[in-house]
């Protein structure tokens, strides 16, 4: 797709760990999860989609723009390696396009009559609700 913002694999820093919960003997021998970092501010990726992906309200990228990934689904390192990693370019992704403009619209003629007719039943309700007079 042209005009994407790849990620370059040379710019992440990976970090092999223990993964957590049950998994018996190989859970405990092997440091097969992932910890991916990827310095927002120190990467290739255009200005625009730097900034884009610095506002994102997303709990994996911290105050210091670096985005950490745990991967952990997989039993072996290569397999948590690949799944961070993607999941690192989904994230750039979904900032690489600009959000389009909003045009402001107006409200059409149907709905002012219909919003008008509400109020007009509304307030006849209401105005049976007061004193009778005989």
């Amino acid at each position: 797709m042209p005009g994407r913002s790849q990620v370059d694999p040379a710019e992440v820093d990976f970090d092999a760990i223990r993964a957590q919960g049950a998994g018996g003997q190989n859970v405990n021998k092997v440091s097969s999860a992932v910890h991916l970092r990827y310095d927002v501010n120190a990467s290739s990726l255009p200005d625009d989609v730097k900034a884009r992906l610095l506002q994102v309200a997303d709990q994996r990228i911290n105050s210091e723009g670096v985005v950490v990934i745990k991967a952990q689904e997989h039993r072996s390192l290569a397999m948590n390696r690949a799944d961070a990693l993607a999941r690192l370019q989904a994230l750039v992704d979904s900032v690489a396009t600009p959000p389009r403009a909003r045009k402001p619209t107006k409200p059409t003629y149907g709905s002012k009559q219909r919003r008008l007719e509400g109020k007009a039943r509304r307030g006849g309700v209401k105005s049976l609700r007061g004193r009778v007079n005989e």
